[in-house]
């Protein structure tokens, strides 16, 4: 591609507010030679974003008077993420736990109170949401998209105006920026392999079609065994996307369409050593917490006891894939002096979870058999079908044959199911008018969803405690069969359900340029949101009619009747900020907002009637409160952007779906911290960048857990991320690394779960070995730390000392890749 020289030139994992200061004296050079291409720090000077602006053809970032972060195509990949999710490293202020593998991360934002999933994130593509509710049971965000080489660039806004345009969403916004074609055709061919024996190829074309006309193709393909050593398949699959655009007097219209095919294991916890509470966590015996998985060959096809007579096939293999289409438009035009904008999408996605959930923590084969014994002893149904005989003893044995030691440790994962059908369209149409010195806007956002649900949780299987563990067969000797095949457990929750919601919103908004220096801007915004379901109601009952097999007694199954909930909400969100120019490239920002994140379909089901009766008794909108103070510049010698930030929540839904059920909570949270991204280039092609955030952000409102800190979320948090450029003749190599350090947390809301510090060292290099080849190596977690990011969340309490179940980092992965660019 045209741009192969620049690239090199970009930082490591530095975002994209300073890296486009990268290498300016070495650039400067280069400028001096050719005058007609800016330095590196003028092309930061001069940056748009168009991500929460109010005029689609958006503002310089300089002169944003909001915190927003960009990361160009390089960075990106010098960045080396894992996931979608994983890109949030480079944002101060967030925290991705992207340890699930490609999909099914949780991402935390400073001082928004989450915990799972990532209910504070909206993902975009070209200013429109994928999926207009950012977060469901088994589905967020991050998992509607994958990374490839037809992004352009992302742009990462927290907080600001985000609360009036598009979904509203108060926390933080990706949107992903695809290619166009100019009138310089380029392309680039991938190839790349690394741990786990992965194997994949990227590609990409754009340039012009005909007159006014251009286009762009491009996407993957790869296949890999995965990080964590499963004995089969983890990821497999690939996406084609492709843009379309038309250019216009005075504006362009832009079709675009990605297809995306792809199968990705999910990984929950494994087997550690808890000990000093919990701030100590060390690896189990003969398990690798850095490659190791409980799943197994012997467990990928399973099956799920259903009802009597229904039994249905999975495959692990399958994980939290993504099988979808989106088609989407964007327009932009100038007519008369009013800038008019449309962007609509469609989506169609089954985002489908089969995979393993670990449960209680592991313990000896013994201990179990005597729990066993007890617990079935103790129930009067299992004692009258073995006719009132007790059991003394029983055998445990291994499903693929020999007897399994008392001294071995098992443990309890449940094999779920759960099938998802998504489909949304979403529409923004938006016009703005320079009045004088005020630049007015008004726009109106419409939003059609639905998810189709079938899910099958429970499923316990009793396996041996190893790596690519064996399933393990238990019966009694009064005739009692606690685990068969390896299942020891029923499907406690089993709906059938069918949601439906629209939203529809009107803003307006105004930008006043008082003089030079000094610009306010404020909007409000009104929205309603509709919500339907049926949501089967469940019973019990036992598949095989046999009271002695206890492993699926009283299993949930839907009765054939349903329950239909309705709820409708109107909400008014605000924002009101203001820039202060301190000089051509500084300024300070205020920003003051209120905002929502309403009733999703998921709460409505879990809060049944409470969700849907009067205003006095019901479950309420969650209301989120912001107040920030920021300072930002950029100089050839430094950059830096910080931001002081104050949270105020009332109202919001969390869940923790255990081992035996769904338990549901609303409470609110209020937090204080700052965020910050600094950068220092002293000499020739040297960068020295420090980014992340401190906070302090506790639980309110629900007495049972007002005063604790919010959880998962560390109160510090920092990377440090040096790269330095070696001219080579006409050539480069840049070697770069991120240190990145994460605070202690507690892994749940009651402040019980310890989650102690971690370190990380990610090193690259990036070699150029001509004009149209280059070679790039990186290494994740290049010291093996086992940092965890998740608790064992399907039980409550603390972390005993000993056996426990949670999930640590992947262990070092190390990548090259070759590219061609024509």
């Amino acid at each position: 591609m045209n741009q192969s020289k620049q690239f090199p030139q970009l930082s490591a994992i530095a975002l994209a507010v300073l890296a486009l200061s990268i290498h300016c004296q070495a650039a400067a050079q280069e400028a001096s030679a050719a005058p007609s291409t800016p330095t590196a720090v003028q092309q930061e000077i001069q940056q748009v974003v168009v991500t929460g602006t109010a005029s689609a053809s958006g503002t310089r970032k300089i002169d944003a008077a909001f915190s927003i972060t960009t990361a160009t195509e390089e960075q990106l990949k010098m960045a080396a993420p894992s996931s979608t999710a994983d890109i949030m490293k480079l944002v101060p202020g967030a925290y991705a736990e992207p340890t699930g593998g490609q999909s099914g991360a949780n991402i935390q934002v400073r001082g928004f109170p989450s915990g799972s999933d990532s209910p504070f994130v909206s993902v975009q593509v070209n200013g429109n949401p994928i999926y207009p509710v950012p977060v469901l049971s088994f589905f967020e965000g991050s998992s509607s998209f994958r990374l490839d080489d037809t992004i352009e660039r992302v742009e990462v806004l927290r907080g600001g105006p985000s609360t009036i345009y598009s979904v509203g969403q108060p926390g933080a916004t990706m949107n992903f920026i695809l290619k166009k074609g100019t009138d310089t055709p380029e392309g680039s061919l991938r190839f790349t392999a690394g741990t786990g024996n992965l194997r994949r190829v990227d590609g990409v074309y754009s340039g012009k079609i005909a007159e006014g006309w251009y286009g762009m193709i491009g996407g993957f393909y790869r296949v890999t065994d995965g990080v964590r050593k499963s004995g089969f398949p983890a990821d497999d699959g690939g996406q084609l996307s492709a843009s379309l655009t038309r250019k216009l007097d005075g504006g362009e219209l832009t079709f675009y369409a990605r297809g995306t095919n792809d199968k990705n294991a999910f990984y929950t916890g494994v087997p550690l050593i808890s000990s000093n509470e919990g701030r100590t966590i060390s690896a189990f015996p003969g398990f690798d917490p850095l490659t190791g998985t409980l799943m197994s060959n012997e467990m990928r096809n399973f099956t799920v006891e259903a009802a009597p007579g229904r039994t249905l096939n999975y495959d692990l293999g399958d994980g939290r894939g993504l099988k979808s289409t989106l088609l989407g438009m964007d327009f932009q035009q100038n007519l008369n002096g009013w800038q008019v904008s449309n962007k609509l999408n469609y989506f169609k996605g089954d985002l489908n979870t089969i995979a393993m959930f670990t449960g209680n923590n592991p313990l000896s084969a013994a201990d179990y058999l005597r729990a066993a014994i007890a617990s079935n002893n103790g129930n009067a149904a299992t004692l009258a079908a073995a006719g009132g005989v007790r059991a003394t003893t029983g055998v445990m044995t291994y499903v693929k044959g020999g007897a399994v030691s008392p001294n071995q440790q098992v443990v309890q994962a449940g094999l779920w199911a759960v099938e998802k059908k998504l489909q949304s369209f979403t529409d923004e149409f938006r016009v703005s008018r320079d009045i004088g010195a005020h630049t007015v806007t008004g726009g109106a956002y419409v939003a059609n969803y639905s998810s189709k649900d079938v899910w099958f949780l429970g499923n316990s299987h009793l396996m041996s405690a190893t790596p690519q563990a064996s399933l393990i067969n238990v019966r009694l000797d009064n005739g009692v069969v606690v685990a068969n095949n390896g299942k020891d457990g029923n499907i406690f929750y089993a709906p059938v359900a069918s949601y439906d919601g629209d939203n529809t919103a009107l803003y307006l908004a105004d930008e006043w340029r008082i003089n030079d220096r000094i610009k306010l801007d404020a909007g409000v915004r009104r929205e309603k949101q509709r919500l339907n379901a049926s949501v089967s109601n469940l019973g019990s009952v036992d598949p095989d009619n046999n009271p002695l097999t206890v492993y699926n007694n009283g299993t949930s199954a839907p009765t054939g009747s349903f329950t239909s909930l309705e709820r409708e909400d109107s909400v008014n969100s605000f924002t009101l900020g203001g820039l202060y120019k301190l000089t051509k490239d500084s300024s300070v920002f205020v920003r003051a907002n209120q905002g929502h994140t309403f009733i999703y379909f998921d709460d409505m089901r879990n809060a049944g009637s409470q969700a849907v009766l009067d205003d006095r008794s019901r479950v309420p909108t969650p209301k989120v409160k912001q107040f920030e103070v920021g300072f930002k510049t950029a100089t050839p010698l430094y950059s830096a952007y910080v931001n002081a930030f104050f949270t105020d929540f009332t109202g919001i839904s969390f869940q923790q779906i255990t081992t035996t059920g769904v338990l549901y909570s609303v409470s609110g949270s209020e937090g204080k911290g700052v965020e910050f991204e600094l950068a220092l280039r002293p000499i020739t092609g040297l960068q020295l960048q420090l980014t992340g955030n401190w906070q302090d952000s506790e639980y309110k409102d629900n007495p049972s857990i007002a005063g604790n800190t919010v959880q998962r979320q560390p109160k510090f948090q920092y990377r440090f991320s040096p790269s330095y450029r070696l001219p080579l003749g006409e050539q480069a190599v840049r070697v770069y690394g991120t240190y990145s350090r994460i605070g202690s947390r507690w892994a749940d809301q009651a402040n019980q779960q310890f989650l102690p510090a971690y370190e990380t060292l990610d090193l690259g290099v990036l070699a150029e070995l001509s004009d149209k080849l280059e070679l790039r190596v990186s290494a994740t977690n290049v010291t093996n730390e086992v940092g965890l990011t998740e608790g064992n969340s399907r039980l409550t309490g603390g972390n005993a000392s000993g056996p426990i179940n949670a999930r640590p980092l992947f262990g070092r992965a190390v990548e090259a890749s070759l590219t061609y660019r024509f």
